[in-house]
């Protein structure tokens, strides 16, 4: 039976520890191996996991060891250390379950530790296992997404998504669906460069002096990342005496060079605004974070506002959440008490219109030669969408940060009734679809990747969709003028 599109991604976003055995068999190496045998056998388990003096991990010992080493050739007395697979490979439980089935297979393993970050065990994850989350015929893109971590793995895998993105379009899965699937695609394309760079860094910086997060920002923070997202990222770190600022930021200011400039060879584009942990603006603790958003929001001048309304989406991609979380709350009280800033954002962003004009005609480029006579689908369609919404869930309390989320958060909380979630989440899915679509096309014909569509590539039912989807978000933008101002169109 053919597998749904639906389903065939689902690996890409499984973390290890939700299909991991989380209660191993673990044993100190010098347990006698009669010990291990009788453990695995009350424990009906297929693999043990031994540990050292500080309860790290050491080695394992599995079904197969048993018959290859240990079933001829020991009394039982013997200690386990003698026996053991050491070195061991290993793995987090907050990784990719299609990383480790990857993985698995290129080292031949059938058992795999998980461990923690103290190196502590904490689970034992079979390739069955793994395999039995992945649809039929996934392994060949699981490869391509599971390069080797080099620049040249890591631009592998970058182009493995797109690829991966045209299939799973044109087996008609939902474009926010595999928009949220590029988006964790990227965000562990980010974790890998950072740990690649943290271990690249230890010999002449040492260790991470605090503990810190990098955010994504924009479309990356939404988890609506569309083919070629730029970098938009920056770190919290934990607070810190002012007197160590020297000696901490040195080595977040290496952290960010290194990690930016291989992002961008990788193939995130340096963001042409800056926005980026080089920046010492997107590069600050917590407490620090605190004070400049507070301060964003309290000057609502032109440039406050600007920054503000980037950096509202963010999401951690790497290190301590709890840090992140800590500021998501922070922002989301502080906007929720300020109505007159969500006012001044609402005024900023009133030129982002909809390309409708009068009797539903669609409105096309007339100012950029490159693309007269088509339909800018980011500045006329998912900017006005997502500004608006945005704008609404801040004014609600509402902490989510992707565009549909907050409209079911929105119509959860009565802000929104049935007909106009309903209406915005169509509208929403459509204009993702065909801007997804174009970018593809734009790959795949080799020029430059554009927010631009014409209108003769629609068909008559997108056309009439999209008018419908454009006149949803006019009637947004009225609804959010009203709360904002107290003004009617």
């Amino acid at each position: 039976m053919p597998t749904s599109p639906q389903a065939r991604t689902i690996i890409f976003s499984r973390l290890v520890r939700d299909y991991m055995r989380a209660d191993p068999v673990v044993l100190p190496r010098k347990a006698p191996v009669r010990d291990v045998l009788a453990a695995l056998t009350q424990e009906n388990a297929t693999a043990a996991l031994i540990v050292d003096d500080v309860k790290g991990l050491v080695g394992i010992v599995t079904e197969r060891d048993v018959v290859r080493r240990i079933a001829l050739n020991c009394q039982g007395d013997e200690a386990v250390e003698t026996v053991m697979t050491t070195p061991v490979a290993r793995i987090y439980g907050d990784d990719y379950l299609y990383h480790v089935i990857a993985r698995m297979r290129r080292l031949a393993r059938r058992h795999m530790p998980v461990v923690d970050r103290d190196n502590a065990p904490v689970g034992v994850i079979t390739l069955d296992a793994a395999l039995a989350v992945a649809a039929e015929g996934l392994t060949r893109q699981i490869d391509r997404l599971t390069q080797e971590d080099t620049v040249d793995g890591l631009r592998e895998v970058k182009a493995a998504q797109v690829d991966l993105a045209r299939e799973l379009l044109d087996e008609a899965l939902p474009a926010p669906e595999i928009q949220a699937l590029i988006t964790h695609i990227n965000n562990d394309l980010y974790r890998r460069v950072v740990e690649r760079q943290i271990a690249a860094m230890d010999d002449e910086f040492g260790p991470p002096p605090v503990d810190f997060a990098v955010i994504v920002m924009g479309s990356g923070g939404r988890g609506e990342n569309f083919a070629q997202p730029d970098q938009d990222n920056g770190f919290i770190l934990e607070d810190y005496p002012d007197a160590e600022h020297d000696r901490i930021d040195v080595w977040f200011i290496a952290l960010a060079e290194r990690m930016t400039q291989e992002l961008d060879a990788v193939g995130f584009p340096l963001c042409r605004g800056n926005v980026m942990a080089t920046n010492p603006v997107w590069r600050k603790t917590l407490s620090q974070w605190r004070e400049q958003t507070s301060m964003w929001m309290r000057r609502r001048s032109f440039v406050a506002i600007r920054l503000g309304d980037i950096f509202f989406d963010f999401q951690p991609v790497y290190g301590d959440v709890t840090l992140a979380r800590a500021l998501r709350r922070h922002v989301t009280e502080s906007a929720r008490r300020l109505p007159a800033l969500l006012r001044d954002i609402y005024e900023q962003e009133a030129e982002h219109k909809v390309a409708l004009g009068l009797f539903g005609r669609l409105i096309t480029e007339k100012e950029d030669k490159a693309h007269l006579g088509e339909l800018n689908l980011k500045y006329t369609g998912t900017m006005p969408l997502v500004g608006a919404v945005r704008l609404l869930a801040l004014r609600h309390g509402i902490p989510e940060t992707g565009t549909l989320a907050r409209v079911a958060a929105l119509k959860a909380a009565g802000a929104l009734d049935a007909d106009e979630a309903d209406y915005l989440t169509g509208a929403f899915r459509l204009i993702t679809a065909l801007l997804l679509r174009q970018q593809l096309d734009d790959f795949a014909t080799g020029h430059p990747v554009s927010n631009y569509m014409h209108p003769d590539k629609l068909s008559q039912r997108e056309r009439d969709q999209l008018i419908d989807g454009f006149r949803a978000i006019e009637d947004l933008r009225k609804k959010v003028r009203l709360e904002m101002t107290g003004e009617i169109f």
